[in-house]
């Protein structure tokens, strides 16, 4: 596979496979600057209605959780159920979306989203609220996958990709910051997302005759069993993962553990033989691609794991009301909006690598900063870590996107964002499991939050170790 050039990256040289056929327009002509802006808008809008979507039960979970009498063994399916359908298909439509129409996927998941949005807002027990998150997961896999194809076939410069990823990037972590403050700011839970699901049927108005078409169509019908399979192993995984903070001995979490490590070499493989496969395990061989992958991993179980549910906490614990939360957190979203929307100015001085690095170690240092505030019941002693944690997810939102589609080739942009941020939800299933668990069996919500902090600070190193170490194997 080829690696895009960039002036921030010593990029190999391309690597040509059979696969690999040229990026077709769907349209006649190349894109113009007033479409490509065009692009740029509806992309990043929709990518933040979704991320508002994804993040609004950090503020309305509480309530939520009494109105659908959930018990709190089971509240990690309602902070669980989007990140599962993001996970289990933004491999698969990444590839459908590189294969069958960018735009067509874009435009069908934003409807989709929308209608399941507004149906949650109906829902009236655990699981079929549960499920409309799923479908919502699914939903904006549609949406995050397709979106970075469309925005490398409208930037073709490198140039222009810098700048379109990071303002992408940096609509990643606005709608990040303005979910909870928009739900918060809802009468009830149920408005929220009734006021979201329509959001995103806005956007897909324009959506359908606005975007330019753009494939990179591969002779062979759809890898629907490798779909299928990969499907099921990550449904496997994230419940056993979910379930497990009730016991991890227990014969339904052993099970499902076992389906996973049955289906993953099952999918392995599937892809191996099949003439159109999601992915090319080939890329696994590549430093470049592990970088990127291991990159979503570590920013899913670290930073967005721990930040899903510390809103709860300050609620349950500190005694802050739903808005008074999404203000306070506000400090670390809306300031992770700012730096992304200007980390593209560190081009030509910091790599994209260094980058992530970099904002894994500040989101370590700014949750060794937050011990002891849940046990004081103080949210004033969280502010510094809010601060220098937004610093850190900005660069992080910023480098993600450009190092996924630079892991891959231009061709397959779709199927490289979808692969890095199906690793990114993955963890963040994984890293809001556990620390739900470490929280809830640490004696006291103070001591358990503690717990909690320091192994999210050593996930966070640990990101950052690997992804300097896969950068020096590259040179």
């Amino acid at each position: 596979m080829s690696q895009l050039e960039s002036p921030t990256t010593n990029a190999p040289a391309p690597l040509p496979t059979a696969s690999e056929v040229p990026d077709t327009p769907g349209a006649p002509g190349a894109p113009g600057a007033p479409r490509a802006a065009l692009t740029l808008a509806l992309t990043s809008a929709a990518t933040a209605v979704a991320l508002m979507i994804y993040t609004a039960p950090m503020i309305t979970l509480p309530d939520t959780a009494a109105a659908l009498h959930t018990p709190a063994s089971a509240q990690a399916w309602l902070l669980n159920g989007t990140p599962l359908g993001l996970a289990a298909l933004l491999l698969v439509a990444g590839s459908l979306a590189d294969d069958y129409g960018r735009r067509r996927i874009f435009t069908a998941g934003t409807v989709a989203l929308g209608l399941t949005t507004v149906l949650s807002a109906f829902t009236g027990s655990t699981w079929l609220f549960t499920l409309t998150r799923v479908a919502q997961g699914a939903a904006g896999a549609a949406i995050l996958a397709s979106s970075l194809g469309l925005l490398v076939h409208a930037y073709p410069s490198a140039r222009g990709r810098l700048h379109a990823t990071g303002v992408w990037g940096a609509f990643v972590s606005g709608g990040i910051a303005a979910g909870p403050v928009v739900a918060g700011a809802m009468p009830t839970w149920r408005a929220a997302y009734g006021v979201l699901g329509a959001a995103a049927l806005v956007i897909a108005a324009p959506s359908a005759r606005g975007l330019p078409e753009s494939r990179a169509p591969r002779d062979g019908r759809p890898d629907l069993a490798g779909a299928t399979v990969f499907g099921l192993a990550l449904v496997s995984l994230v419940a056993a993962l979910t379930l497990g903070r009730d016991g991890w001995l227990r014969a339904p979490v052993l099970l499902l553990f076992a389906a996973a490590a049955l289906l993953v070499p099952a999918f392995a493989l599937i892809e191996q033989r099949t003439r159109t496969p999601m992915i090319d395990l080939t890329l696994l061989r590549r430093p470049d691609f592990l970088g990127s992958a291991a990159a979503g991993l570590f920013t899913g179980l670290a930073v967005i794991g721990l930040f899903s549910f510390l809103p709860a906490l300050l609620q349950q614990s500190v005694g802050l009301s739903p808005m008074d939360t999404a203000w306070l957190l506000l400090l670390w979203s809306g300031l992770s909006f700012l730096v992304a929307l200007q980390a593209k100015r560190l081009a030509g001085r910091v790599s994209p690598r260094h980058q992530l690095a970099l904002g894994f170690a500040l989101h370590a240092v700014a949750v060794v900063t937050m011990l002891g505030a849940i046990g004081a019941h103080s949210w004033p002693r969280t502010l510094p870590g809010l601060l220098i944690g937004g610093v850190g997810s900005g660069l992080l939102n910023a480098a993600l996107p450009l190092v996924a589609v630079e892991a891959v080739p231009r061709a397959r942009a779709a199927m490289g964002s979808g692969a890095q941020q199906t690793f990114r939800y993955i963890g963040s299933c994984a890293g809001v499991a556990l620390t739900i668990a470490l929280v809830t069996s640490g004696g006291s919500p103070g001591h358990g939050t503690d717990i909690a902090l320091i192994v999210s600070a050593s996930l966070a190193l640990t990101g950052a170790t690997g992804v300097l170490a896969l950068r020096e194997r590259k040179a």
